[in-house]
């Protein structure tokens, strides 16, 4: 029986730290508690410590080799103490335009799945969706929560360009192109929100850990929260948990 977690050198300059291999809101609760935990004692140091649903990659600018023992003795030090690490989250409100001019693949879906298009974005808009971790692009976040129902293969020819701000569905996830790029998701719609500006504060202003919701606009309205964006002037609405 494998023993979790494990840890391990990735090259000359990281370590990784792995959890059981399944994504659960669970696992990544345990996997954001270490995270704060090693960024607080490793503050001192040049290290950069990511995630992803189950797993912490933790690099490091000189070599790993005095690093490798520290890192396992924070983390007998993080699993003999009792420690409450309280991971900070919001709820936040994305608007989406579903109209058939960014619903490239609505019709396909709802032709297979035998749900009519009207239902399908009720479905989408109806649950929040967790954040486990923003990769692939800068500002890609990673959903988990699509209801199952709901759950598309991706494409069999991916796009060479899909439009900065699509909403897609690929298998059991949904989540929104922070840019334009090639992909393989199926779009069903459109979203007018800046998640990721490289001269604010904070770059993507949504994480792991974080929790998001989103809500229908017409045309008209994308239209108007895009000239906003565009000014920036537009705040995406958020909550703390």
């Amino acid at each position: 029986m494998e023993v979790f977690p494990k840890i391990k050198r990735m090259g000359e300059g990281a370590i990784l730290v792995e959890f059981e291999p399944e994504i659960t809101p669970e696992i990544l609760a345990k996997v954001l508690k270490l995270k704060k935990f090693l960024q607080k004692k490793l503050a001192k140091q040049k290290v950069e410590v990511t995630n992803t649903y189950n797993s912490l990659l933790i690099y490091y600018v000189s070599s790993i080799e005095n690093a490798y023992n520290e890192i396992h003795g924070l983390f007998e030090e993080f699993s003999g103490a009792n420690i409450e690490e309280i991971i900070e989250s919001k709820l936040f409100h994305i608007p989406v335009c579903y109209s058939d001019v960014f619903a490239l693949d609505l019709d396909e879906i709802s032709r297979v799945k035998k749900l009519a298009k009207e239902e399908i974005i009720r479905l989408h808009s109806s649950v929040d969706y967790l954040v486990y971790f923003t990769g692939f692009l800068p500002g890609f976040l990673y959903l988990g929560g699509l209801p199952q129902v709901l759950h598309f293969s991706r494409r069999d020819h991916p796009r060479p360009q899909v439009q900065k701000g699509a909403v897609g569905i690929g298998e059991k996830q949904t989540g929104i192109y922070p840019q334009t790029s090639p992909g393989g998701w199926n779009i069903i719609g459109n979203s007018p929100v800046k998640l990721f500006d490289l001269a604010a504060d904070k770059p993507c202003p949504i994480s792991a850990g974080d929790r998001l919701r989103f809500y229908q606009v017409d045309l008209e309205e994308h239209q108007r929260i895009s000239e906003l964006v565009e000014r920036g002037e537009f705040r995406i609405k958020s909550e703390k948990l």
